[in-house]
């Protein structure tokens, strides 16, 4: 059996034997393991397409759960005019803009969103939050929401260098964002839902995902 400790655990639901186990079982239970073994197997090739889907959907549903509670968070920071307020918006807002655009590329598994799904009355909100996420937070470009300069004076012995900085922000996040964080949330589970339809059209089987109650602040963001 190798070096490899074989471990049997169980859920409220079933119990999980290693393969490598079943030869320790009984003739007769070792057939019925093998037979739904080769039954599942044939099942799974059947729908392997769907499956990855499956995977690669899962691969961004996590993005969304973030994404859902760093605007609840920005939603419910209490500002002042202080340079720790400034910048915890600043971390907040920029968490906000790169886990929102992280939705929109199609890499390492992940289910892209496309523009095009975006209700249209979102759309220019979207692109706001694109273009914030390239010229701003990923590349040191030029956006209309930060400025930046120095000012050189002389007073004839002596020059003075001051730097300047004008920086933009939505305290709390733009209330559009919200509706954009709503409808994330909805597609995600939009497309679950259809995958696990088309799976049970395909193998005859019904397909259920389990999922725990959602936390206290999901759709809470003020």
């Amino acid at each position: 059996m190798g070096n490899t400790p074989q471990t049997i655990w169980e859920d409220e639901d079933y119990v999980y034997i290693p393969e490598e186990l079943f030869k320790c079982l009984p003739p007769e239970y070792r057939e019925v393991a093998k037979a739904r073994k080769q039954q599942g197997s044939d099942v799974l090739q059947i729908a392997d397409k769907d499956i990855k889907s499956l995977i690669n959907l899962a691969n961004a549903i996590p993005t969304t759960s973030s994404l859902s509670y760093i605007y609840h968070r920005l939603r419910t920071a209490k500002f002042d005019n202080t340079a720790e307020s400034l910048m915890e918006l600043e971390m907040l807002t920029t968490a906000f803009v790169v886990t929102y655009s992280r939705l929109f590329v199609k890499g390492n598994g992940a289910v892209g969103v496309s523009k095009s799904q975006i209700p249209a009355h979102l759309q220019d909100v979207h692109d706001d939050l694109i273009s914030i996420r390239h010229k701003r937070y990923a590349h040191n470009d030029r956006h209309e929401s930060i400025d930046s300069g120095i000012q050189i004076d002389f007073d004839e012995t002596e020059f003075h260098v001051n730097l300047q900085m004008n920086l933009g922000y939505y305290v709390g996040g733009r209330n559009e964002w919200e509706e954009l964080v709503t409808f994330l949330d909805a597609h995600m589970h939009k497309q679950l839902q259809k995958i696990l339809h088309r799976l049970k059209e395909k193998t005859g089987y019904e397909w259920k995902c389990s999922a725990g109650p959602a936390p206290d602040w999901v759709g809470k963001y003020s």
